[in-house]
């Protein structure tokens, strides 16, 4: 086997750069039962160790502390209540409280809630966070605000009010992403040029297509979320646009907004066959992700994931452009020899 030349930092930003990498860098996202699974099968103390085990080119998350106003048991600072709940082969920790529910306007809001803000946060302890991991890529700040929307209104509502109370959907937005930018300003101040990513997110896709009218993305979603990928790009970081499912319509929009990274790539969805994306887009955004942890990863056998690494590594990592990692949170009925095969296959065959 080669070796390697360049750190997982050193990897991830030559690909951001368009150059190629030693090899194809390898992404691990998983639950927390996953990471418990995988330390378990191969004797790792800790989850870093086992990360390092299998050469993975592991982001490290650095984030603020919370030192607001007290909070209830099960309630966070948006006044969202969350309960664990277990489906059987996992246990999430879901929103079953939301606080904006009960308004009818957005002047109600106004009125009546209290919204939190990066004040009720402790940022100095971010540079300890990356300490010991500089060689790795660093994710900080970033914006995710439809999905808080969601957990605010409740998921249905949420969606009705898109139709039917946009003046609230837009106020709302309005001030999470400005709740977003200034803890995103502030993260970036605690390691000035240390971050190299940042979390640029919505879930604008369902498994067939999308889940809101392209128009409304284009209108509501794109210019403000255009405004977090500047301010990425104004730090040295890259935008990290995360949404799942079949999202094929809005690629362009998102990468003539700004975007360097795609993910996840869940190429058994309409639209996202993986040649199509990297005909049409390779040269203009990084691929992340690609394989699959729906089927191939839970009910495949070893070989089927062997398969679809090499098809991942030959069709989007062709010329550069591809950072291998699975579509999505590996789940706890995944096989641990699945995960380790698809990283064991991604270091044997991911050189360049």
């Amino acid at each position: 086997m080669p070796v390697e030349t360049m750190t997982p930092k050193e990897r991830w930003k030559a690909v951001l750069r368009g150059d190629k990498p030693d090899r194809v860098p390898m992404d691990f996202w998983g639950t927390e039962e996953t990471v418990e699974m995988m330390m378990r099968h191969l004797r790792c103390a800790t989850a870093w160790e086992m990360y390092e085990r299998l050469r993975i080119d592991k982001v490290v998350a650095v984030a603020p502390h919370y030192c607001g106003p007290p909070l209830e048991p099960g309630f966070d600072e948006f006044g969202c209540r969350f309960e664990m709940k277990d489906y059987g082969t996992g246990s999430y920790c879901e929103c079953v409280g939301n606080p904006l529910a009960r308004f009818t306007s957005w002047e109600e809001i106004e009125e009546q809630y209290t919204w939190p803000t990066p004040d009720w946060f402790d940022y100095s302890s971010i540079p300890r966070q990356i300490v010991g991991r500089e060689e790795y890529p660093v994710k900080g700040g970033g914006s995710e605000p439809f999905l808080r929307y969601c957990q605010l209104r409740g998921l249905d509502q949420a969606f009705i009010d898109l139709a039917l109370e946009r003046e609230m959907v837009v106020h709302c937005l309005d001030r999470l992403f400005a709740f977003c930018r200034e803890d995103t300003v502030r993260t970036f101040e605690q390691i000035p040029g240390k971050v190299d990513l940042c979390y640029v997110a919505e879930d604008f896709g369902s498994q067939e297509r999308l889940l809101m009218a392209p128009d409304d993305i284009r209108a509501i979603f794109v210019p403000r979320m255009k405004k977090m990928i500047d301010l990425a790009h104004s730090a040295g970081a890259a935008a990290f646009f995360h949404s799942d499912g079949a999202v094929r319509e809005i690629v362009p929009d998102m990468i003539d907004a700004g975007i360097d990274i795609l993910n996840p790539i869940q190429w058994r969805c309409p639209g996202m066959d993986r040649k199509g994306l990297k005909d049409d887009f390779g040269g203009r955004v990084v691929f992340h992700g690609g394989v699959d942890n729906q089927e191939t990863l839970p009910f495949g056998k070893r070989e089927a994931v062997r398969e679809e690494v090499l098809a991942n590594i030959e069709i989007l990592g062709r010329d550069g452009g591809y950072i291998l990692a699975p579509c999505h949170n590996i789940q706890p009925n995944t096989p641990p020899e699945n995960v380790a095969a698809l990283y064991e296959t991604g270091l044997a065959n991911g050189w360049y």
